[in-house]
Parts: C-alpha cells; sequence; structure tokens
C-alpha cells in the first residue's frame, strides 16, 4: 500500500496521523484524511472506513456531488431512483506540500474524475495546544475551480433525498456502545440540531468530546449536518437546500476548528473551550 503519511505533533505528543496517498479502490473516492486523531490522553476519536460505511475516512473533506462526480464514495443518490452505483467517482490527489512542520501543513490537492481536473484545492491544517486535556484542529480548506466553465456543488439532499445534505468537511467519530451526546449552547439532541446553524456544536462520548466551530461568516452559515443514532458523525453542508455554484475561476473556502478533549465536557466547558480555539 502507498500510505505515504505525516504525523502531527503537540509538545512532541502525536495526535493525528495524515494519509496522503491512500490506496484505496476508486468507489470508495480516494482522498487524504485524517487517522488516526486522538486525544491528549491518547483516545482515538476517529474510524477509517467503518463496517457501516467504507467510504467514512476519518477527518477529511468529501463532497458526495460535484458536476456528478462523486467525491464522497460509495453509492451516488439519483431523483427517483434512490441510492444507485454509478462508475461516477472522483479522486483528490495529493500534488504537494507547501508547508510541513511538526503542528502543521498547508498542501495542494487535484480534484479528478472523467480524465481531467476539475478543482485545485489548498488545504491548511494546524494543531494547537489548548490545555492539559484539550488541543484544536484547524482545517481550511479553499477550492477552485479550475476548469473554463462553471461548476456546480450538490448533495443527495439537493438531489432530492430530505434530510441528507452532507458534503464538505466531514468527521466520522468513534463509535461506541453508547451513541454520543449532541449538543449546541442553545439546545441538544440529533433531530434538534441536523441541518440547523450553530455557532459551535459537540458531539461527547464516553471519555471524549469533539467541539465543532465555523470559524469564518460562510462557514457558519452552512448548516450542521448531524448523525450520533445511526453512527457518530458530524459535517458543515456546502449544499443544503440548493446547488453551490462555482464559476470558472472562482474558490470556495471553510474553515473549520475542531476542539479534541479528554474527558465528556458540559456545555459552559465547551464554550470557554471553543472560544480560546478560534480567537485571533
Amino acid at each position: 500500500m502507498n500510505n505515504e503519511s505525516l504525523v502531527l505533533r503537540i509538545a512532541g505528543r502525536p495526535v493525528a496521523r495524515y494519509i496522503t496517498r491512500p490506496a484505496l479502490p476508486p468507489k470508495l473516492s480516494p482522498r487524504p484524511y485524517l487517522h488516526p486523531v486522538t486525544t491528549l490522553a491518547g483516545t482515538a476519536v476517529t474510524e477509517l472506513s467503518p463496517a457501516d460505511h467504507a467510504h467514512h475516512l476519518g477527518v477529511g473533506v468529501a463532497v458526495p456531488d460535484v458536476e456528478g462526480h462523486n467525491f464522497w464514495g460509495g453509492r451516488t443518490y439519483v431523483r427517483d431512483q434512490g441510492p444507485t452505483e454509478l462508475d461516477n467517482h472522483g479522486a483528490q490527489r495529493h500534488a504537494a506540500f507547501q508547508l510541513r512542520d511538526p503542528d502543521g501543513f498547508v498542501e495542494e490537492l487535484r480534484w479528478v474524475a472523467a480524465g481531467g481536473e476539475l478543482l485545485r484545492e489548498r488545504r491548511t491544517v494546524a494543531a494547537a495546544e489548548l490545555t492539559e486535556t484539550a488541543w484544536a484542529l484547524d482545517f481550511t480548506f479553499s477550492l477552485t475551480n479550475t476548469t473554463d466553465h462553471e461548476l456546480s456543488i450538490g448533495s443527495p439532499a439537493t438531489n432530492g433525498r430530505p434530510g441528507a445534505a452532507y458534503g464538505g468537511f466531514f468527521w466520522r467519530a468513534r463509535k461506541e456502545a453508547e451513541a454520543p451526546r449532541v449538543f449546541t449552547a442553545g439546545t441538544g439532541g440529533e433531530e434538534a440540531i441536523h441541518g440547523t446553524r450553530a455557532d459551535w456544536l459537540a458531539l461527547s462520548g464516553a471519555t471524549w468530546t469533539l467541539v465543532f466551530a465555523g470559524a469564518t461568516d460562510a462557514t457558519r452559515r452552512d448548516p450542521w449536518f448531524v448523525r450520533t443514532a445511526e453512527y457518530p458523525g458530524v459535517g458543515s453542508s456546502l449544499a443544503h437546500e440548493a446547488r453551490l455554484p462555482v464559476a470558472a475561476g472562482e474558490t470556495v473556502v471553510r474553515r473549520v476548528v475542531t476542539v479534541v478533549a479528554d474527558g465528556a465536557l458540559d456545555r459552559a466547558e465547551a464554550a470557554v473551550l471553543v472560544r480560546k480555539a478560534v480567537s485571533p
């Protein structure tokens, strides 16, 4: 397997491994990903190709519909037909690192499908210590349309499947015997939060908590995609109610900062850490 990787460290302690060239079958929409990501105490908070969704690859960027090409993996949702096996999978290919440090990197990627490049991505990832029991993963991706025509980004929701507006930043979390709690500053539970906008959202398991925050105005306008009962996962939806057009040469930028903490945090604790994580 060609799994060239790098390790993110905080004070010399490994907290995440980044796989740049995974050896994966085309139907999984091969792409770089972070896995395992751990708390400072060493608890893994990601999963890779779990039995329920083989195309869930730790932490990364995945989009189910870029002008009809699948960069998410698995089946494609077809209007009036449902999830369908199609030969339409794209791949995100590592091109180069502009920067590689123990606590982060800047990477260029090419999004290719049907023999051509659709998007060029600049990905900036950084790890920073917050407390003795928490750190932050700062993840920014910039997608530039490198074709000579407009592209549009869609989701199963924009293709006719209600409640399935996944696509963009996505974190497949650790699955445990009990489903994790999910809460925001004002409410709790998957049903109340899924598909809504919130400055931050927390997913809390037995001994860990992840707190996700949109760190730009554009990112905060994207609703959250949340799963806890079926599987634990959180994403930020690029195409919630309508397809997102990207003109030739235009760039779409999103930034999500995630607090990775040991222990089951409450609302007050989560709010304090997320403020610290996204402060200038």
